[in-house]
This record gives C-alpha cells, sequence and structure tokens, in this order.
C-alpha cells in the first residue's frame, strides 16, 4: 500500500500545508457544491444575528455552533459524494445508501440548528 507523502511531513510545514489545504477544500466546495453556498449565505446571515440578538452567551455560543456545525457536515456530506462519485457514477445501491446518509446527515444537522435557535430565542 503506497502512503501519501506528504505523510511524513511534521511541525510547521505540516500545519502550513493542512491550512492551505483546508482553505483548497473550503473554496471548491463553494465554486462546485451549491448546497454549501446556501448554507454559507445562511451562515452569513445568521452568525451576525446571533450576536445582534438577545441571548446569554452560552445560548450564543449554541447558536454559532449549531451554523458551524451545519457548514461542517455539508463538507464531508460533500466529501461523501465525491468520493462516491470518483469511484463510479453508475447507480448502485451502496452509492445510493452513502449518498442518502451524507444526505440525512445535512437534514438531522439543520433541523439541530433550527430547534437551538427556537429554544435560545424562545427559552
Amino acid at each position: 500500500m503506497v502512503e501519501s507523502p506528504h505523510k511524513g511531513k511534521t511541525g510547521l510545514k505540516r500545519l502550513l500545508n493542512a491550512f492551505r489545504y483546508s482553505c483548497s477544500g473550503i473554496k471548491e466546495a463553494y465554486r462546485n457544491e451549491d448546497a454549501f453556498r446556501q448554507e454559507t449565505l445562511l451562515a452569513a446571515i445568521l452568525l451576525p444575528l446571533a450576536f445582534w440578538l438577545d441571548a446569554t452567551a452560552v445560548g450564543r455560543a449554541l447558536m454559532i455552533g449549531s451554523v458551524l456545525l451545519l457548514l461542517i457536515v455539508e463538507l464531508l456530506n460533500s466529501a461523501i459524494e465525491a468520493t462516491v462519485d470518483r469511484i463510479s457514477l453508475d447507480d448502485h445501491r451502496l452509492a445510493k445508501r452513502a449518498k442518502d446518509i451524507g444526505s440525512a446527515a445535512v437534514l438531522i444537522t439543520i433541523v439541530n440548528l433550527m430547534l437551538v435557535w427556537l429554544l435560545v430565542l424562545l427559552g
């Protein structure tokens, strides 16, 4: 089995490479994934709103965390979809299962976001 040539890097060089790869991943997701763009727009609205609305520090942290969690889960779902598509574009029950489960994770995260915001604002 061939390992990645990047695995041997350590220290500051590894951290800088990891940061660059992460930024590249965010750019690629924004450029190629409609759902990520939509959720980024939602985050651009909700994150400042979390600071403006009357909430406790814990409530504000939960509101911000739920928005960031949605972006994280969408990135992971997009990675799953890209990996499945890289392997094969043919219809396969396991490919469908993987994509559907990733989509379900996003849906549950959206429900979580809505519940957190409702509970913080109404509670």
